[in-house]
């Protein structure tokens, strides 16, 4: 059993209304979130105060970060005016003195939207289509299911990471130093929106962990497996509709599409495992401005062109080590 930060996600748990097939479903599809419950910072929270003067939208974005991808894509959509402003995640300046005083918790993306600052990308996501309503991405009569399809893919957040670091590159050190960590640790606001956060400490045990033993295959196809049971969940919905809603794009599709590229990076065979949703992939691939926003830059391209070359001269591959075949 995986402890600590590569805790894997387990099989999916019996279907409620709302739920997908063979998806994990973490909360009711009629639960709502309530604007109490959206990470929006305080103001005594924000230590690096220059941004509590800004005005506009100002997006702090990695482009390789899934989450930043993610909601790059909801701005392009919608047509939102934006300021941006690329944290280097490489050389951990998302946990520098600075940008911690933005977001205590060391992540990205981050919004500052006339002063105020949103941390989590879901909660940026549901912010932007309230105050930006058109064109829609979250169908009125759907947002409860669409609260509980994203909170699913959240907590598959992990796995991710686990397939990124273990099938696309991997750190030949420890990326983040003891006293990076600590540094970490000390920066930032000790709460956020008002209470203790552990977030934080998640994040500093995850980057301890990887640091020490990296991510082992085991623990690499137990994520590509937790991901798959996913996109079983996705491929059901795809089976008689051109999106996951039916004959119109929402965030639904935007994020199940950011996780479907990471996985086809590392070589997952998308359209063979799942046809329907390979096709969706593809159109999806070709709406205007989305390859800007997925494209790698051509450095990290040869390395993870390296790496996986590597991989499959030992048999180490997605394919070789999960089984599967690239073959339909």
């Amino acid at each position: 059993m995986r402890q600590g930060p590569f805790q894997p996600i387990r099989g999916a748990r019996p279907a409620r209304a709302g739920c997908w097939k063979n998806a994990p479903c973490l909360m009711d599809a009629n639960m709502s979130r309530k604007e109490s419950e959206m990470v929006k910072l305080l103001d005594r929270e924000i230590l690096t105060r220059e941004v509590t003067e800004w005005k506009g939208l100002h997006l702090f974005h990695a482009h390789f970060s899934s989450c930043s991808q993610k909601v790059r894509l909801v701005l392009a959509e919608k047509g939102i005016a934006w300021q941006s402003h690329p944290i280097d995640l490489g050389a951990n300046e998302n946990i520098s003195e600075r940008y911690l005083g933005i977001n205590p918790r060391g992540l990205v993306p981050a919004l500052v939207d006339d002063g105020d600052v949103h941390i989590e990308s879901n909660d940026i996501i549901f912010h932007l289509e309230d105050k930006f309503p058109q064109p829609v991405l979250i169908p009125a009569a759907n947002r409860g299911e669409a609260e509980a399809i994203l909170r699913a893919e959240d907590d598959l957040h992990l796995d991710i990471r686990n397939v990124t670091f273990h099938f696309l590159f991997e750190t030949p050190a420890p990326p983040k130093s003891a006293k990076d960590l600590e540094n970490y640790r000390r920066f930032g606001a000790s709460t956020v929106a008002g209470e203790p956060d552990a977030q934080k400490e998640k994040e500093i045990r995850y980057w301890r962990t990887y640091g020490e033993q990296r991510v082992s295959q085991a623990d690499a196809r137990k994520s590509v497996a937790a991901l798959g049971r996913a996109f079983a969940g996705v491929e059901a919905r795809l089976a008689d509709s051109d999106y996951l809603f039916g004959a119109e794009l929402t965030i639904i599709d935007i994020a199940w599409f950011i996780y479907a590229h990471r996985m086809v990076l590392a070589g997952y065979p998308l359209a063979a495992q799942h046809p329907a949703m390979g096709a969706w992939y593809k159109r999806l691939s070709n709406r205007p401005g989305w390859a800007t926003e997925i494209t790698m830059p051509p450095p990290l391209a040869a390395v993870i062109e390296r790496h996986q070359q590597r991989l499959t001269k030992e048999g180490h591959s997605i394919t070789q080590v999960c089984g599967m075949t690239a073959a339909g």
